[in-house]
């Protein structure tokens, strides 16, 4: 954000962009470098969060009695019969014996999923600015040893009732948030500006290896051992990796012990003409925090006005996604000004959390059933955006110095406004037919 609000309010952008490049060597991309290796550090750290992030979408299914109608406020039963779990989504016979199973209403699971998100918006704006302070080494792996214990005693707090699970989730996104907010501090000192968008995009990749390898696989872990331990499983390998992370990871290539004198050099050169500004980088983010739950309380009161709810899900989405879209269109083309350009990338990035009351959580309108696996699935594609963006823009800047960020805004108004307007043409808030529960009649 930093990097983006500097360029865009500058006409110089130009000129630095040919001084960074005479300091690029041409072995400069060496893979087996050692901030390639700092890279595959954090994908490591992100597909293990990333894991626990979502492993309760997985589980779900088999902590839920979903043939139970008669939905309680907390409840469990020990190993129930295999034949009370079949329907749409049959559950094997072979269920593991002595594994909790809850009578939570799809509203109660909803509840239950939207506690992992109470935290991040938060942490992710503090924890980047804490990095930048105290450095990414401490405040990540912190966080991600808490986010491991915390993971491991979940099956626990389930048992002892629905607000100390939601209690547990919430802390537990509070230690996500900074994991995935507090190590882009990192890149401040490790990245080259020329090598930023390959060294972020490897380290973001891990969060898509850990939804897929969580889908692939939770459903194996809770079939053959029962879904409390694809918490202790994931737990326990967050445990170990953070206390590997403060043995191998160093905030700058000046503290770090073995890395070659050439690598550094050239890393430190390459940032000598850089200026950073935390605060402004997080300014944005707080905004985002703050618009996100009034956004979420501004819908429920429509709701409560008889407005219909496709209306609400379609207008908080249109207010998350055109004007933010159209703001950053608009920015390179007006005289360049600090102000103009902090006021307007900070009112793009805050009105975003807006579409939390909209397409973010539509799933549980349309296949609550299933919302779940739906949200899983769409975080994923969500994912895969942190991924392509960087590279995308590092293509368009290299191929235009001067204009690059106008043809990146442009872009990205062009594929907001094309989902934009399916989600408006197609976009329900119905129970679809194939996600409605059938009866089953016994002969």
């Amino acid at each position: 954000m930093a990097e983006l609000s500097a360029t865009a309010g500058k006409r110089k952008c130009s000129q630095d962009m040919q001084v960074d490049e005479k300091l690029v060597p041409k072995k400069g991309l060496n893979l087996c470098s050692t901030r390639y290796g700092v890279a595959f550090i954090i994908h490591i750290c992100n597909f293990i969060a990333t894991a626990q992030q979502n492993v309760m979408s997985i589980t779900m299914v088999a902590m839920v009695n979903s043939t139970d109608h008669r939905f309680l406020f907390n409840g469990s039963t020990e190993g129930l019969p295999g034949d009370s779990f079949r329907g749409l989504n049959d559950t094997p016979d072979s269920l593991p014996a002595g594994a909790p199973v809850y009578n939570w209403s799809p509203q109660i699971q909803g509840i239950i999923f939207g506690s992992a998100s109470y935290g991040m918006l938060l942490t992710l704006t503090l924890s980047g600015y804490l990095a930048g302070r105290v450095g990414t080494k401490r405040v990540v792996g912190v966080s991600l040893f808490a986010s491991s214990i915390l993971n491991i005693f979940t099956p626990l707090a389930a048992e002892f009732g629905l607000v100390p699970l939601i209690a547990t989730r919430t802390l537990q996104s509070l230690a996500q948030g900074s994991v995935f907010g507090g190590q882009f501090a990192l890149w401040e000192k490790w990245g080259p500006p020329h090598e930023r968008s390959r060294l972020c995009s490897i380290g973001i990749s891990g969060m898509i290896l850990g939804i897929f390898t969580i889908i692939l696989l939770g459903g194996i872990i809770c079939q053959t051992l029962g879904w409390p331990f694809a918490f202790y499983i994931l737990g326990a390998m967050g445990c170990v990796y953070s206390l590997l992370w403060f043995v191998l990871l160093y905030d700058d290539p000046v503290s770090h012990p073995w890395i070659n004198v050439t690598e550094k050099e050239y890393i430190l050169s390459s940032l000598a003409h850089q200026i950073q500004n935390g605060f402004l980088s997080a300014l944005p983010f707080i905004i985002a925090w703050v618009t996100g739950i009034l956004g979420g309380h501004l819908a429920d009161f429509l709701l409560t006005k008889n407005f219909r709810l496709i209306t609400v899900r379609k207008a908080a989405t249109f207010l998350g996604n055109f004007p933010p879209s159209v703001l950053l269109a608009v920015l390179p083309f007006l005289t360049p000004s600090y102000i103009t350009t902090m006021t307007l990338l900070t009112l793009s990035c805050g009105l975003g959390p807006i579409c939390q009351s909209g397409v973010s959580i539509n799933a549980l309108d349309v296949a609550p059933r299933h919302s779940s696996f739906l949200m899983g699935t769409t975080r994923a594609f969500a994912y895969t955006a942190g991924i392509l963006a960087p590279s995308v823009n590092g293509f368009l800047l290299t191929q235009d110095p001067e204009f690059g960020w106008r043809n990146v805004f442009l872009l990205l108004l062009a594929i907001n406004l094309s989902g934009l307007i399916f989600y408006l043409v197609f976009g329900d808030a119905d129970v679809q037919d194939w996600a409605k529960e059938r009866k089953l009649t016994r002969l």
